[in-house]
């Protein structure tokens, strides 16, 4: 059964597609979690009429701590852009964000304001994740065998993972790529050796389902992201050094490669932080 909240994330996406055309304001500005916290409420619907499960109605604490971590991990990612990297930046369709600081007028609201934009990141991807684990899509894909996951791979993992969080830093204008897998290497690594959820696991077990699921998720979310960011009155641009051509909404086309490895950030991410603050709660964990 599709739960009514559902349709209310229905009408909360007619509402902000009808009101990229209208542009009535302060609706126009605060697009963002008018959307995504409609796409949450549609997805997690949907995701319980097909197995009676879902985190809104079963896991309803774990949801609630998916919103505030997204929001930290996403702090994080504009402090590495604003660090030096410089690959996107907000503004209104006339290159000026005066309209936002219009409606938000002092620095403490506009903070509150991005975080609950920010915080309906993981969620949405995790409820995306979620729909197509629900269909099974990827059950039946292997690996043809086993590897070892042994010290030279962790090790090799956690150097990569600190030359893909410090070269961009250092030289953005070609390593900017590497911020959207540096988490991965330094955090599954980790997971791993806690024994959570990780995605070199699979490479014991040969199981594909949750990588491959995982980057649909990415890939999706990815295209949603941009699709109506492309029709917002306040939005974010791209500043993409030598592969910045052929976009699609915003987004250069090589650009949407990048949301195959940021989806296994966020997992990787998830994971760690559910490690840290509660190593023996099992509904935490996803399907």
């Amino acid at each position: 059964m599709f739960r009514r909240y559902g349709i209310v994330g229905l009408l909360m996406i007619l509402f902000a597609e009808v009101n990229f055309l209208l542009k009535i304001e302060p609706f126009a500005t605060w697009y963002f979690p008018i959307v995504w916290f409609g796409y949450i409420l549609v997805i997690d619907a949907l995701v319980y009429m097909l197995r009676s499960d879902s985190y809104l109605m079963n896991r309803k604490k774990t949801l609630f701590w998916m919103f505030i971590a997204s929001a930290v991990f996403w702090w994080v990612f504009e402090f590495i852009n604003s660090g030096g990297v410089s690959n996107w930046t907000y503004g209104s369709d006339s290159g000026v964000t005066s309209g936002i600081n219009q409606l938000l007028p002092t620095a403490f609201i506009q903070f509150i304001y991005k975080a609950i934009a920010f915080s309906t990141v993981l969620p949405a991807f995790l409820e995306t994740y979620e729909l197509i684990m629900a269909v099974h899509l990827f059950d039946k894909f292997k690996l043809r065998r086993k590897h070892d996951v042994g010290k030279p791979l962790i090790l090799g993992m956690l150097i990569f993972g600190l030359f893909c969080l410090i070269g961009p830093l250092v030289w953005p204008k070609y390593l900017f790529p590497l911020v959207w897998m540096s988490f991965f290497f330094l955090l599954d690594p980790i997971n791993y050796l806690h024994k959570q959820p990780s995605i070199i696991g699979h490479l014991k077990d040969r199981k594909l389902k949750i990588p491959l699921t995982l980057m649909l998720a990415g890939l999706i979310c990815g295209f949603f992201w941009e699709f109506w960011n492309y029709w917002a009155k306040i939005k974010w641009y791209y500043d993409i050094p030598i592969v910045g051509f052929f976009k699609i909404f915003e987004m250069p086309i090589l650009g949407y490669g990048g949301y195959l490895p940021f989806a296994l950030e966020l997992y990787a991410m998830w994971y760690f932080v559910v490690y840290l603050y509660n190593r023996e709660v099992k509904h935490l964990k996803l399907h």
